[in-house]
């Protein structure tokens, strides 16, 4: 097998195993450093909106704090209008991010329906113009999310990319889905081998990633400089530990002993309370604690369990519980 290369996006020096790809209310900063404790070699913050950055918004500020841990980063806006993606890039250079991406790939209707996210799918002049107004005010490089296209008649990954590298994007980031499957149906990873073929900037490929196998498999297949995934480390961050190796050596890592887990889980849910005090940490380490449950023995009375926790002795008691039922 190989042994650990690097790619580079302007002057940023990224490991070619596996990086976290954004995930709204989902890869927070204590989800973003775990992932990245288990080896994550390129993190992408939740979307931030750019005109809530330029109205001041206290939470698109906090979705910006940027760790010295985390790096290499990212900070991820979306937006369809030039000038507040351009004050808006001003606002996140005093973060001193690594990158700050741009995504033109989120599904979602509110995203969509102004005419952000995938909807610039549809508007290749618009979305180069975005570019071009982050890329005038920016102090790092600046990258794009994208899907395959807006729907099934409409795949236009290949020349939109060529546009967003014309207007001055350092990386493309390929979600090969269209807007109307979501996150449903296989992802076409020939979609990502055919923007690697037309562009000379890197390429960064996710869709589908779940294991080491998986990941050697889009490197060979696409040619692709970066791989990423962000469902599959829900509730098991040890993924990309799992890839690295499998990458170096050929080797599939087991998933760890219950116990283990239960250990990480109780640790990403300190992170939270750490951040963001125990009873909001709670409340949002609930959706965490049922996906690190996910197969246990008794899982679905657990992860029911799990939508009722309200302090960290509730987790503790839950995590004795799942550890009791398994004997």
């Amino acid at each position: 097998m190989r042994t650990e290369q690097f790619i580079t996006i302007g002057n940023v020096r990224i490991a070619k195993t596996c990086g976290l790809s954004p995930m709204a209310s989902v890869a927070d900063r204590a989800y973003r450093e775990i992932c990245r404790e288990f080896g994550a070699s390129y993190l992408v913050s939740e979307m931030v909106s750019a005109k809530g950055l330029c109205y001041g918004g206290a939470g698109s500020l906090e979705l910006c704090e940027v760790s010295d841990r985390e790096r290499p980063y990212a900070i991820q806006l979306f937006g369809e209008e030039p000038e507040f993606m351009a004050r808006a890039v001003e606002i996140v250079n005093r973060f001193k991010p690594d990158i700050i991406d741009i995504n033109m790939g989120c599904p979602v209707a509110k995203v969509v329906n102004p005419g952000g996210g995938s909807a610039l799918m549809k508007t290749p002049e618009l979305a180069a113009e975005l570019v071009r107004a982050a890329v005038s005010r920016a102090d790092c490089p600046v990258t794009v999310k994208i899907r395959s296209g807006w729907n099934s008649e409409q795949i236009n990954a290949v020349p939109f990319a060529e546009a967003m590298e014309q207007a001055g994007a350092a990386a493309i980031a390929v979600h090969p889905r269209t807007r109307d499957q979501l996150y449903s149906g296989r992802a076409d990873w020939s979609v990502i081998e055919k923007v690697k073929k037309a562009v000379e900037i890197p390429v960064i490929g996710n869709g589908d990633i779940t294991c080491g196998a998986d990941a050697a498999r889009m490197y060979s297949e696409t040619g692709c400089d970066l791989v990423t995934l962000a469902r599959a480390s829900n509730g098991r961050p040890w993924v990309f530990e799992q890839i690295a190796r499998f990458l170096e050596t050929g080797e599939e890592l087991p998933e760890p002993p219950l116990e283990e887990r239960l250990k990480i889980m109780i640790s990403h849910a300190d992170r939270l309370i750490a951040y963001k005090g125990e009873d909001q940490g709670v409340r949002e380490a609930r959706k965490n604690v049922a996906w690190y449950l996910k197969g246990v023995r008794g899982a679905a009375r657990f992860r029911n369990l799990s939508g009722t926790l309200s302090t960290r002795d509730d987790i503790l008691r839950l995590a004795e519980e799942v550890l009791k039922g398994a004997e």
